[in-house]
């Protein structure tokens, strides 16, 4: 992967993520959302969304821009709609934020936000749907590598998500004539939750994880009966839930479905557990780097959750401690996985953007040397430590401590962030290897100069 081949802009989609994660940390720990009000409250949905869209589909959409042209060996296509992509979709976050915060009293403009989120968030997921699924159909008519094909599931499932939230957002606005309004809540916000969480989010994260893994460890990356396996098994699983939903909701749909749908996901986490196992025992590089190493703590975590599941369904207390198991999924899994491959990922395009030009005529430092794992390490662990009291607080059921849960991950993720900054401006590097002749300081997050 050469530096003409880097996406220009997903540093910037990487700092607006983190932006919003920080920020949303931060909310948690001075008690704003839930567990202080319901999840179903103004405030939470506040919480909620900056999480799922403005740190998680943030950083996944400028990953992929990174990453699919090196699933499929193609460039990125219409990369020049990256830039309106990230406009539309930071505008749009603001106008939903906003307009949840006038559903709570907080603020009162008479301003339309609800309405204009609704219209912007499809917008710019549409741009990036096309640059993407552009260039996974400019591999035809070669098949899809397995990777890939669990990014064209996400996709699809990010458009199903973002087109349910749309009309969430109209029905919840109260600027829509009642006529030209269905309540679609009862019967879709199944298929929100499970497709925007579950699809988009997770499937992806296992789709990429099936190329990070073996690029970052040297480790076999032929395609598996198993990859195979959690892709027929995840997909189906995902399409029950959503026939499940739309013949009545979980509540009073059919149980067998939905049944067969949760054996299916958990299957499919089965089987994604063996390919892990043999990617980690069968790497080339026998010393694990750090964002392999704090991975695991995500997928402890993904497998932590499976088995929570397991028990609030055998308990019968899952409409009881659903908070404390998606909290655990978002911060655990997803969030878990997106900060340690981060802190491999701003190494590696920040050394092809600076080194990149003179490698091979310059003396160079290595894309370990942008970083210090050996103080990291103690920030990722706090940070799983963090989620994992977090996840125990709400299972108990003890808001105050888990403000103080709160304020463990958000002092990780800030100081993981702040590395992520010494790296980007090569302030680790050795002095005499920091800029050669003929190299430049990248920008922080904005595109350089061409």
């Amino acid at each position: 992967m050469m530096g003409s081949a880097l996406s220009r802009w997903s540093m910037a989609y990487f700092a607006a993520a983190l932006f919003f994660l920080v920020v949303a940390q931060a909310l948690m720990t001075a008690g704003y959302g839930f567990p202080t009000v319901a999840a179903e409250a103004p405030e939470s949905l506040v919480i909620v969304h900056m999480i799922t869209i403005g740190w998680l589909s943030l950083l996944m959409v400028g990953a992929l821009f990174q990453f699919v042209p090196v699933l499929v060996a193609q460039p990125l296509c219409h990369d020049h709609l990256a830039l309106p992509s990230l406009i539309f979709l930071l505008v749009g976050l603001f106008c939903l934020l906003a307009g949840f915060l006038e559903l709570s009293g907080a603020i009162d403009t008479g301003l339309p936000f609800l309405v204009l989120g609704g219209l912007l968030l499809p917008a710019g997921f549409a741009l990036a749907i096309w640059m993407l699924a552009a260039t996974l159909w400019s591999l035809r008519p070669s098949s899809l590598p397995l990777p890939s094909r669990f990014v064209a599931g996400g996709l699809a499932c990010i458009a199903s998500t973002a087109a349910l939230g749309a009309s969430f957002a109209f029905a919840l606005s109260g600027e829509i004539p009642e006529w030209a309004v269905i309540d679609v809540r009862p019967l879709a916000l199944p298929i929100h939750v499970a497709v925007g969480l579950g699809g988009w989010l997770s499937f992806t994260a296992i789709g990429v994880s099936y190329r990070l893994l073996p690029m970052f460890m040297l480790s076999p990356d032929g395609e598996r009966m198993t990859g195979h396996i959690v892709w027929w098994s995840g997909a189906t699983a995902l399409l029950l839930l959503a026939l499940a939903a739309l013949w009545g909701g979980p509540s009073r749909g059919d149980t067998l479905t939905i049944g067969l749908a949760a054996l299916l996901g958990l299957f499919a986490i089965a089987f994604y557990g063996i390919d892990l196992v043999f990617l980690y025992r069968n790497r080339k590089r026998r010393a694990i780097e750090l964002n392999s190493r704090s991975a695991i703590g995500a997928f402890a975590s993904l497998y932590l959750s499976a088995l929570l599941l397991l028990t609030l369904l055998a308990t019968g207390t899952l409409a009881q401690h659903v908070g404390a198991l998606v909290y655990l999924v978002a911060f655990g899994w997803l969030t878990g996985l997106g900060l340690s491959q981060l802190y491999k990922i701003v190494p590696f395009l920040t050394w092809l953007e600076c080194y990149g030009p003179v490698m091979g005529r310059k003396p160079t430092p290595r894309v370990q040397d942008l970083v210090v794992d050996s103080r990291a390490r103690w920030w990722f662990a706090l940070y799983f430590a963090g989620v994992l009291a977090g996840t125990g607080t709400l299972l108990v059921q003890a808001p105050v401590q888990f403000r103080i849960a709160a304020a463990v991950t958000l002092m990780a993720t800030a100081a993981i962030v702040v590395e992520l900054v010494l790296a980007r401006r090569l302030i680790n590097v050795a002095a005499a290897l920091r800029l050669p002749e003929g190299t430049s300081r990248p920008r922080l997050f904005l595109p350089s100069r061409r």
